[in-house]
């Protein structure tokens, strides 16, 4: 019998690993061996219909085990809460597990807990789209302003944003919202795809994905870059001579250099015309984005899939230290916080280009560009959603690309629900894959 009182009843984690090192999928300068991970949860309730709400954490494989612990320390605040509570205010459920005095400790809002605090609210907001029958993207754009406003903490921001400013950008977007909503569904999203980037990749391998990009549609590809100058040089070249001279071609060097570095390594690949240079350096240095961003343009910089939350963002728009901001669905304190980020950088005026190299990423931050375009920014313009070619095959509504962009989903939720025989074989280290491939006791 269903609960006449809904509730969560459970608060399930797995740590789902994928051997992507052994490929070099989503190798680069600093990561050269990752192995693509989530530390998942799946949130189940008494509510009888079925409906359950799944959200993780991105990693790249070891810690994975360190970032499932943090998703199970929070679950003392979601057993037990009522399910349409959450689900009519996942606000609520946000500040609770920000607010835990003790947990808080850790971060503040920031790390591997801060990050569990995401996966546990995307599970939250899965579950409520999923009740409203609705993809995300929708149940966003078709909400009310002042509701979207009361899910956003404003704290430490208002020196910023206000309230009243959020709610205006809100309000201002709402004409027109069902036309580019249409648009939207007949035409998808535009992405750009680092698929060919890969910094272990061989330059044949290299320059036959960029002609296979380009001729799928995209107009933008991205490389790795920053272990070998001369290396870089040699693979920009090919990367150049593979798409011609109209495709944007992004660098990426993920945080590998100091300041005076990203600026000189930056101006030694001028000449083949990068359209943006992003995470130049590290992700905590806003003045030193600033720096970079004065001396290379007119490259762009672009930054934000290690930004650790809503603050860090705030200060690096109010530096002018970024041309395109870089939000990550998994990174920072979820939905909530990621709205928050949007309606900074629609009053900063600056671009959102989410990063999505990732398990599921691609997934998830589909969902937030959709609403921004049709609720908040209003346009495309000088705004793509990363595209990566892996993993989607384990996701129950995977992301569905044509002719480089990113087609509207349509299946209730927020597409993060993996397949249970993929949660089977590939959580660590007892599922059906790990188990018959490591030896005994072995570990990653």
């Amino acid at each position: 019998m269903p609960s006449p009182t809904p509730r969560i009843t459970a608060l399930d984690t797995y740590d789902i690993r994928f051997p992507t090192s052994r490929s070099l999928d989503g190798s680069d300068a600093m990561n050269p061996d990752p192995d693509y991970s989530a530390a998942y949860l799946v949130l189940r309730t008494d509510a009888g219909d079925g409906l359950e709400g799944h959200g993780f954490a991105f990693t790249i494989g070891r810690g994975n085990d360190v970032q499932v612990a943090a998703i199970e320390a929070l679950r003392a605040h979601v057993v037990g809460r009522s399910v349409a509570e959450v689900c009519d205010d996942p606000g609520s459920l946000n500040r609770a597990l920000v607010g835990d005095s003790q947990l808080r400790w850790l971060g503040p809002e920031k790390g591997v807990m801060h990050m569990a605090v995401g996966a546990v609210v995307n599970a939250v907001w899965d579950l409520a789209a999923k009740r409203a029958g609705l993809p995300l993207w929708r149940l966003l754009a078709e909400a009310d302003p002042a509701w979207l406003v009361a899910q956003v903490d404003f704290r430490y921001l208002s020196d910023a944003l206000t309230p009243q400013e959020a709610l205006s950008l809100l309000a201002r977007a709402r004409e027109g919202r069902g036309e580019r909503a249409a648009d939207l569904i007949a035409r998808g999203y535009p992405g750009y795809t680092t698929s060919p980037g890969w910094l272990g990749y061989s330059d044949e391998k290299l320059a036959r994905l960029a002609r296979e990009a380009v001729a799928g549609g995209f107009t933008q590809i991205k490389l790795k870059v920053g272990a070998d100058l001369a290396d870089d040089i040699r693979r920009c070249r090919a990367a150049r001579a593979a798409v011609g001279p109209d495709v944007r071609i992004a660098l990426d060097a993920n945080q590998r250099w100091d300041v005076a570095e990203a600026v000189s390594w930056t101006k030694a690949l001028a000449e083949f015309d990068p359209y943006w240079i992003e995470e130049p350096t590290s992700p905590d240095d806003v003045l030193g984005h600033a720096a970079v961003r004065v001396a290379v343009a007119p490259v762009k910089v672009a930054t934000g899939e290690h930004v650790q939350n809503r603050i860090v963002f705030k200060q690096l728009l109010q530096a002018r230290a970024i041309d395109v901001l870089q939000l990550d669905a998994a990174r920072v304190g979820g939905v909530n916080e990621n709205l928050a980020i949007l309606l900074l950088a629609a009053k900063f005026g600056v671009p959102v280009c989410p990063h999505a190299g990732g398990v599921g990423l691609c997934e998830l931050v589909q969902h937030l560009s959709m609403f921004d375009y049709v609720a908040l920014s209003g346009t495309y313009e000088d705004r793509v959603i990363e595209y990566v070619d892996h993993l989607h095959e384990h996701f129950l509504a995977p992301t569905v690309i044509r002719d480089g962009r990113y087609l509207a989903p349509t299946a209730p939720g927020f597409s993060a629900q993996m397949r249970g025989d993929s949660i089977a074989a590939y959580t660590y280290p007892s599922g059906g894959f790990w188990a018959a491939d490591l030896p005994s006791g072995a570990r990653v």
